[in-house]
């Protein structure tokens, strides 16, 4: 399979996306399997249904639809799971999609990976066109990462870390806080990533699918999890961002910077400028909703002709919020676990 010969040069005739509320959708995010070889409490069940691959759109596809992304003005895509290093041939999308990185079509390539197999593919991230990664890491304590995923090998994961940093990418450490589990772990792994070289980004849990437990006992508000940061660093507000919703500060005294990721205590809706596009082929307009515009269909039966007018009709219906909620009781917001979606 060879997609990137097979994807034609993209036409100079970006003119940006625009939702009804003004805002431009220049960021896509792409999952490209919902398969992952770890079980995060907060993001999957122990016993998942995974999706039969019918229903699963071809690398090929992924990468023709994405192709119609950039050239309606989308500047960044990010490639997410699942696990996106456990689909087979994932190297070719990567290829294909780097591509239009080199060619200038689009600014950033980037991925979001577990790590269990960043060991494997770090120097192919590299060559496809990647210049950094996010990698979820919750604990580096290895008794709390085997139990927050359900059985993950914590040296597998530093493994792939140590392969990526060595490989060239910078890395950034993303952590989800969780009331009760890994506060103690915020500091450790801190150092751990001013050691190496790696940012770190906290992120409240948020409530996507049914899971074991309450959501609200797991909850832990940033403001809360950055206590014991700001006890040992003042931290100063940077006005760069990444594409994303995480708001960076420098930390005195490190060079590793902290993001702060707050969907709950701190909506970012406002500065969205996101579409996911699913394994399925479908486009969720926010990641708090269920609507979404197919385009599976109807690239299968109509080809690109289809997908233009699909993601107008996307544009239109992007919510202008957000309403998640992890108060006592409350149902998910979203029926379908973050695997799905992609982060």
């Amino acid at each position: 399979m060879d997609m990137a010969n097979a994807i034609d040069t993209l036409p100079n005739t970006a003119s940006g996306m625009r939702d009804s509320f003004g805002r431009r959708i220049d960021y896509l995010r792409i999952s490209v399997t919902d398969r992952c070889d770890l079980r995060c409490r907060y993001c999957m069940d122990e016993i998942m249904q995974f999706l039969p691959k019918r229903e699963i759109l071809t690398l090929e596809e992924i990468a023709i639809i994405a192709e119609r992304f950039i050239a309606r003005g989308v500047r960044r895509i990010r490639l997410s799971g699942g696990e996106p290093l456990v689909r087979r041939d994932f190297a070719d999308l990567a290829y294909a999609l780097g591509r239009h990185v080199k060619s200038g079509a689009l600014d950033e390539l980037t991925l979001t990976t577990n790590g269990t197999q960043l060991a494997r593919h770090a120097e192919m991230l590299v060559e496809a066109g990647m210049r950094r990664i996010n990698v979820s890491l919750d604990a580096l304590d290895p008794a709390i990462f085997a139990h927050v995923t359900r059985g993950g090998e914590l040296a597998k994961v530093l493994e792939g870390l140590e392969a990526a940093r060595e490989a060239g990418l910078k890395v950034k450490i993303n952590t989800v806080a969780l009331r009760g589990v890994n506060e103690d772990q915020v500091l450790p792994l801190l150092d751990y990533c001013e050691l190496r070289g790696f940012d770190l980004t906290l992120i409240e849990t948020m409530p996507l699918g049914e899971i074991e437990g309450q959501r609200s006992d797991q909850f832990l508000p940033l403001i809360e999890a950055i206590a014991p940061i700001r006890e040992r660093h003042e931290l100063t507000p940077l006005q760069e961002r990444t594409g994303g919703p995480a708001r960076y500060f420098a930390l005195s005294g490190l060079n590793a910077r902290l993001g702060l990721i707050t969907p709950l205590s701190h909506n970012f809706c406002a500065d969205c400028n996101r579409m996911r596009l699913t394994c399925q082929g479908r486009i969720y307009m926010c990641l708090g909703h269920e609507d979404h515009v197919d385009l599976k269909a109807a690239f299968r039966e109509n080809g690109v002709a289809g997908i233009d007018s699909l993601l107008d009709r996307a544009l239109a219906a992007k919510p202008k919020a957000h309403d998640f909620s992890v108060a006592q009781g409350a149902a998910p917001s979203t029926r379908r676990h973050m695997s799905v979606t992609g982060g």
